[in-house]
C-alpha cells in the first residue's frame, strides 16, 4: 500500500523538498532526487536501487507500475500534482521522481582520460560536460570546489545518467591534484600556443576546462603541460565550455582509435 501525500506538512514531503533545494542536504546525506522515467531507468541499469519512488496523481499507471516492479524495497508514494510540481526541477513534470543514494562507479582499467573542471557554475553546463566525458569513456572527472553541485536535479538532467557511470572527485583542490599527477594536462584556452589537434592524446591525458565566463585561472594555467586552442575558422569568438570539452574529449577518442561496437 503506497502513501498518499496531499499536505506540505507531510514529513516525507518536507524531507524531499529540502533534498531538492539544498546542496548541503544532498552532500550530508549523499542522496538526491531523480526526475523522470529515463533517469530512474539509467540509475537502475547502473546497479542503483532507489530508496523512495514517487509519482504524481496524474502519472500514467502503466509507467508507474513498471518502474515500481523494478524498484524492490523502495518506499512508494503518490503526490498531488501541485505538490509533485514543487519537487520537480522542470516546468512540465514527467510524473516520476526517485530518492536515491549517490553511486560511486569503479575506475576502469583504460589509459587515463581525465576531465578537469575549474569553477563550472551552471549545473546544466556541468551535466553536459559530464555527459560528454562519460560518452568518451573518460576514466575520471575532477571538479574544483567552485563547481556547481554534480548531484543537483538540474545537473542530473544535463548529465542524463553520466553521474552513474563516470567516477568523480568532487570539491577537489584542483591545483593540488594537478601537482600530484604525472598526467600531461592540456588546458583549453583561447590563444593557446598550439592546436588541440597537435596535442598527443593517445596516451594518458587530462583535459582542463575553465569557468564559462572567466575561463581558467592563471594559477591553474601555469600548472598545465600546455595551453591548446581549438581551431575555429568561423567568425565566432569562442565555444562554450561544454562544446569545447566535447571536441577535446572526442579528439582523444579519435587519436586512440576507439570504435563503438554499436
Amino acid at each position: 500500500m503506497q502513501d498518499s501525500i496531499t499536505s506540505r506538512d507531510n514529513p516525507l514531503f518536507k524531507r524531499l523538498k529540502k533534498l531538492a533545494e539544498s546542496t548541503r542536504e544532498r552532500r550530508e546525506t549523499c542522496t538526491t532526487l531523480l526526475d523522470g522515467e529515463h533517469l530512474v531507468e539509467a540509475y537502475l541499469e547502473a546497479g542503483g536501487r532507489p530508496l523512495t519512488l514517487l509519482h504524481s496523481a496524474s502519472c500514467a499507471p502503466d509507467v508507474w507500475r513498471e518502474l515500481a516492479a523494478r524498484c524492490e524495497g523502495a518506499k512508494t508514494a503518490v503526490l498531488s500534482d501541485s505538490l509533485f510540481a514543487e519537487l520537480s526541477p522542470v516546468e512540465s513534470p514527467t510524473g516520476i521522481l526517485a530518492e536515491v543514494a549517490w553511486l560511486s562507479p569503479a575506475p576502469c582499467a583504460a589509459p587515463p582520460l581525465v576531465l578537469l573542471l575549474e569553477d563550472i557554475r551552471d549545473p546544466g553546463n556541468l551535466g553536459s560536460l559530464l555527459r560528454s566525458a562519460a560518452a568518451a569513456a573518460a576514466t575520471l572527472a575532477v571538479l574544483s570546489k567552485g563547481c556547481a553541485d554534480a548531484w543537483s536535479p538540474k545537473a542530473l538532467r544535463g548529465g542524463q545518467g553520466a553521474q552513474f557511470q563516470l567516477p568523480m572527485l568532487l570539491r577537489a583542490d584542483l591545483a593540488a591534484w594537478i601537482r600530484s599527477t604525472d598526467l600531461p594536462v592540456w588546458a583549453l584556452a583561447l590563444g593557446g600556443e598550439q592546436s588541440l589537434f597537435a596535442a598527443d592524446l593517445k596516451g594518458p591525458a587530462g583535459i582542463l576546462v575553465g569557468n564559462e565566463g572567466a575561463g581558467l585561472s592563471e594559477e591553474i594555467l601555469q600548472l598545465a603541460t600546455a595551453r591548446v586552442r581549438i581551431p575555429m575558422p568561423g567568425r565566432v569568438e569562442s565555444l562554450n565550455a561544454a562544446a569545447a570539452a566535447a571536441v577535446a574529449l572526442f579528439e582523444a577518442v579519435r587519436q586512440r582509435g576507439v570504435r563503438s561496437e554499436a
